[in-house]
Order: structure tokens, then sequence, then C-alpha cells
């Protein structure tokens, strides 16, 4: 089945009088679920492609793709195809047997990746807590360094359990969760001055600093992409002290940036590095890489009751397969030149509102100016008024990340969207 008669079977014409038949109450809702996020007054219920449909039946065009997540889009033949094949066949089993499928999907991942060695887990922040704790064992074991450092960037995203909200440089993350955990320490992004000062200051006795922990481009911290001479310096640091380099690749790998990985903007390897979100398609799953110098990790030190399992590496394994064989990458690099020109455009025409458009690919971001009262989320209630779903990267980013299958039409609606949506704010 195609895309495009998912999205016919899935749209409901206005005409249809159509009614849910368990209307959506939110005040049931929010009394059940914590109030864990600031929830737009949206409640989707089903997709196709790059479109979503609410439970009062309205189309949105998904620029959000569950946060860069939806590889894919929504309903994809391959996944389901996947998920109804594999859950068919065996959908769990424990990491205390062999796992064909995970091994698969290690393969792949090695093959098209500097990796040499793969741990599977369930989420970014499970990836990156893997990083952790293996570059402080390797630290312990292969340094010989009694506290280790990890270095982390300011305006950073890397999770939220203790260990990664305590490397996410970002103190909106950390209130009222202290004590944090010790063994962090910030430096500015993209400055290699702060970097080698920082080295320089922390190795004294017991500390000394043991891996940098870097996003090739910051996508919370406002879409900023790294600079090649400061990646490709933190590379020789790192070679010259055996400070292990690791990068968050969580969410701009995986095709987002119009490379597989992130790093590949860069003309550097790094020793480690994550991904999740775009992995599985919006099938939850997190992987930790490596190379094999620095896979220190023996039995019963680190584990996952689900990662791994049957079902989303075979989920997964679909994901990649169909990312390569529909060569999706082209397509990214080209939507993602067509949206950074349209979106220029459109600053072009608000130069006091919208300071800079900047992205790799199709993670990119509409920084509003400062000294002005428009925010990000004003931007994204106008749009969803206009069909048109965003997301927020802080209080004056406009985020767009939509499925890697958008197409030139779709993100030429979408520019109309937002062009409208600030001209009527800012009328």
């Amino acid at each position: 089945m195609s895309i495009e008669t998912l999205i016919e079977q899935a749209t409901i014409p206005p005409e249809s009088g159509f009614v849910p038949s368990n209307p959506f109450d939110a005040d049931s809702f929010d009394e059940a679920v914590m109030s864990t996020y600031a929830r737009f007054p949206l409640a989707l219920e089903r997709g196709a492609g790059c479109r979503v449909w609410d439970t009062q039946g309205r189309e949105y065009l998904d620029f959000v793709a569950g946060i860069a997540t939806c590889t894919l889009g929504h309903a994809h033949p391959a996944m389901v195809e996947a998920v109804t094949r594999q859950i068919s066949k065996l959908h769990h089993v424990s990491n205390l047997y062999y796992i064909p499928e995970q091994g698969e999907l290690a393969q792949w991942l090695i093959q098209h990746s500097c990796a040499d060695r793969v741990f599977f887990c369930n989420s970014g922040a499970e990836a990156n807590e893997a990083a952790i704790k293996l570059a402080r064992k390797y630290a312990h074991t292969v340094l010989d360094i009694e506290k280790p450092i990890i270095i982390t960037a300011n305006a950073s995203f890397h999770g939220r359990t203790l260990a990664t909200i305590t490397a996410t440089a970002q103190p909106k993350y950390q209130k009222y969760f202290d004590p944090l955990v010790p063994g962090f320490h910030y430096v500015p992004y993209n400055d290699i001055n702060a970097v080698e000062e920082a080295i320089s200051e922390l190795d004294e006795g017991d500390y000394r600093v043991a891996a940098i922990l870097i996003e090739p481009l910051q996508g919370e911290g406002g879409v900023r992409p790294g600079d090649v001479a400061y990646f490709q310096k933190l590379r020789e640091i790192c070679d010259e002290t055996g400070i292990l380099l690791i990068f968050d690749e969580v969410q701009v790998g995986m095709g987002r940036s119009g490379k597989l990985w992130g790093y590949e903007h860069l003309g550097v390897e790094p020793d480690i590095f994550t991904s999740a979100k775009g992995l599985g398609g919006g099938i939850p799953i997190g992987a930790m890489m490596s190379k094999k110098f620095c896979d220190v990790f023996q039995p019963g030190e680190h584990a996952s009751t689900f990662g791994g399992n049957p079902f989303v590496c075979g989920v997964a394994l679909s994901v990649c397969q169909t990312l390569e064989r529909e060569n999706l990458l082209q397509n990214v690099e080209a939507r993602g030149e067509q949206l950074r020109s349209g979106l220029r455009a459109i600053a072009a025409k608000y130069p006091n509102y919208i300071s800079e458009v900047r992205g790799w690919g199709l993670i990119n971001g509409m920084e509003l100016q400062a000294d002005v009262a428009l925010t990000a989320p004003e931007i994204v209630k106008a749009a969803i008024d206009r069909g048109l779903l965003l997301v927020p990267a802080g209080p004056k980013v406009v985020r767009f990340v939509p499925p890697l299958i958008i197409t030139e039409k779709e993100v030429d609606m979408a520019l109309q969207a937002v062009e409208q949506a600030i001209a009527t704010i800012t009328a």
C-alpha cells in the first residue's frame, strides 16, 4: 500500500459529518496524567505520511515528527509490514539469549558508521547514560583516572535522567533535582579556547578530564550547528591526550542532517556516539555505539531489559533499510535547501522580527530577534491554526523537523502557513 493510499484512507472529508465515537476529554486526561508537559490544546489520533488528524477530523501537516523521530512519517508501508511481521513472530525475549534481529541491526549500523560495537537501550537519555558509564569505566581502567570529569557544552541537551540532566548544561532542566551527579564541567559551544582552558584547569590531583560529550548540532539549544574547525581541533586534542570524544547524535543522526550521521558534516569521527529518535522511526529504541578500543564493558556491568528486543530491532532495521533503499538522504538535502531558502525569504520580509535561519538537512531553526516580544510558542500556536505543526527550541527559536519523506509541495505548504502566521501576529 502506498503513502498516497494511506493518506486517502486516513482523510475524512468535511462533508462526512465526522464525530468521534469517544469525544476527547482533556479534563479527564489532565486528571489522570502528570503535568510534565505544557500541552497545546490538540488531540491527535491518526496519521499517514507527513499528515496527522485530530479527534475532530482536522488535518495538519506535521513538521514536528514526534520531535525529529518519525523518520518515515506515519503509517509508512515498510513499518506497517515490519511491525505486523515481527509482532506475529516474536516480540520480546531476554538479552540472556542471542537475538538475531538485534545482531542484524547492529551489523547495519556498524557497516554504515565508524562504530565497531553497539549497545541497545530504549531512548536517547539511556543511550547517553550508557556512554557516560562507558567513559567512566574507561577512565578508571585504562586512563587510571581516580575522579573522571566529562566536559559538556552550555545550552546542550542530553536527556532527563539525573546524569544526563547534569550533563545538560541548562539550569532550567536541573532546578529542584539537586544534588546533581558530580563529574561534569561546562564550556561554551564552538569555543575551543574554553575547552583547552578547562582541560588545563581541571587536571589537578585525582581529577582529570576523561571525555568530551557534545552534539554535532545543538537541537534543544536552538538548532546551532557545530563549527568544522572547532570539532577538528577537539579531535586533535582528544588524540593527543587520550580523552574520549563522545557525540550525542540522538536528534541529528539517522539521516536528519542530510547525511546519515552528523559527524560526517564535521570531518571527524567520534570514539563513542549515541542514537535514538529517528533510529526506530517512532518505535522506542536507543543505541550507544563505540570504537572497539573503548568497549570495556563486561557482562553484568550494564544492561537493559527491553533494549534491543526482537520487535524494536526488527522495526528499526526496516527503517534503516528504507532510508537506504529509497535514497532519502538525497530528499533530505533537497527539501532542506528548499526550506531554508523559503524561511530566509520570509526573514527578509520581517527583519525586525527574525534574526537568522540555520540548520542542516531537515533540522532547521528560525531565530527571532531578542529584543522583540514575539516568541517561538506564539508562532507555533498561530501555525496550528493554519494546519501546520511546529515545535519551539527554546523561547526564541522555531524548529522545523518534518519526516524525511516530506515532499516539495508539502514544504511549500508549510512555508505559506508560516508566513501567514507571522503576518497575522505582527499585523
